[in-house]
């Protein structure tokens, strides 16, 4: 059977790499904007998309300079409430059960927010999205994944970790290093990243992105990384490739945000496949549905038509998102046996729509 629109949509997912500053509805952003009477380079919804949608081959320092405008609206705990909420929502949208939405909560806090507060607006606005899919005959579960910034100071992102601990098992359930790779390893922010492992706290850290294999091997040995984010350049070092491999280290690939970036020149010549098939557990995210102008279905559609990926490829590739969520055994299991019945379902009634 072909892995046809239909069965993408029906296909449980999970987004296991989004960050919640580059994810905002364009129409959101807009009213946001003009509420609090901030300036933007674009005088309508849809001119604003065109302005954020970042054209490939930019560096992952142009990519990021479009944050500055999206935090500028996410100063205040209605705007942050939003946000999250409308994002659980269109990922619910999407067929994602699982959601793990990560931003850096220290960037919320230029109109004088506690990092207490940033969270809790953010968790506001998940846990109503939930109930209303809920009520509506759905289900998505979703948390947080706090981030500290490689280029912050060490004792800021010490203060993010100890932060993320504090919401451990309270809708934080990991932590991650994000931002420019190159210039700031990770072993400034050793106490951050301690803090969170003594913690018990899953740690996933971008690595392979801006910068080469080295940064994936300090994601490992030093940052006690259980999934890596990127991961894009690891097929560059054939024998830490072999390592995460036999580690079990999964990869969170995003797509078309690597392509933007300049870190693979099109989507055809991403490795997601070559690692695929190599033995690496590979998950699939949109990290920036503003920035990169996708959804998750959008990003497996890349993988089937650009990538040439089975429909066994892709029930893989979705499977492998549940298989190393932060989630507890208990919810992996559960999240586990309902899509393995609606797997064995879509291929008795391929015709079938969730």
């Amino acid at each position: 059977m072909d892995a046809d629109d239909n069965f993408l949509a029906a296909l449980p997912k999970s987004e296991l790499h989004v960050h919640l500053d580059g994810s905002i509805r364009a129409t959101t952003m807009f009213e946001l904007a003009v509420e609090r009477g901030i300036s933007l380079p674009a005088p309508d919804p849809d001119a604003l998309k065109s302005h954020m949608l970042v054209r490939d081959g930019a560096t992952l320092e142009e990519y990021l300079e479009r944050f500055e405008l999206t935090l500028a609206v996410m100063q205040d705990p209605h705007a942050l409430e939003r946000i999250s909420h409308e994002l659980i929502l269109d990922h619910a949208a999407e067929g994602v059960r699982w959601a793990e939405v990560r931003f850096c909560p220290q960037l919320n806090r230029r109109q004088g927010l506690t990092i207490d507060e940033v969270l809790e607006a953010a968790l506001h606005g998940m846990r109503r999205a939930e109930r209303e899919v809920a009520d509506a005959g759905g289900r998505i579960d979703s948390a947080i994944i706090v981030c500290g910034l490689r280029s912050h100071a060490a004792h800021i992102t010490a203060e993010t970790a100890e932060a993320a601990v504090a919401y451990a098992g309270r809708g934080v359930c990991g932590f991650d290093l994000a931002g420019a790779e190159a210039g700031h390893p990770v072993s400034d922010h050793r106490e951050a990243v301690d803090r969170a492992y003594a913690a018990g706290l899953p740690i996933t850290l971008h690595a392979g992105e801006g910068f080469g294999p080295e940064s994936i091997r300090q994601a490992l040995d030093v940052g006690h990384a259980r999934r890596i984010g990127h991961g894009t350049r690891l097929r560059e070092d054939p024998a830490l490739l072999r390592r995460v491999r036999d580690e079990g280290i999964p990869l969170e690939v995003c797509l078309t945000s690597n392509v933007q970036t300049g870190v693979v020149p099109t989507l055809a010549a991403h490795p997601a496949r070559l690692y695929q098939q190599a033995g690496l557990s590979v998950s699939l995210g949109t990290d920036n549905r503003l920035m990169s102008g996708v959804t998750l279905r959008d990003e497996y559609r890349h993988a089937r038509d650009q990538l040439s990926m089975t429909r066994d490829e892709l029930t893989t590739l979705a499977r492998a998102g549940f298989e190393h969520a932060f989630v507890s055994d208990v919810m992996r299991r559960q999240l586990l046996d309902d899509f393995d019945t609606v797997v064995a379902e879509l291929g008795r009634h391929p015709e079938i729509r969730h």
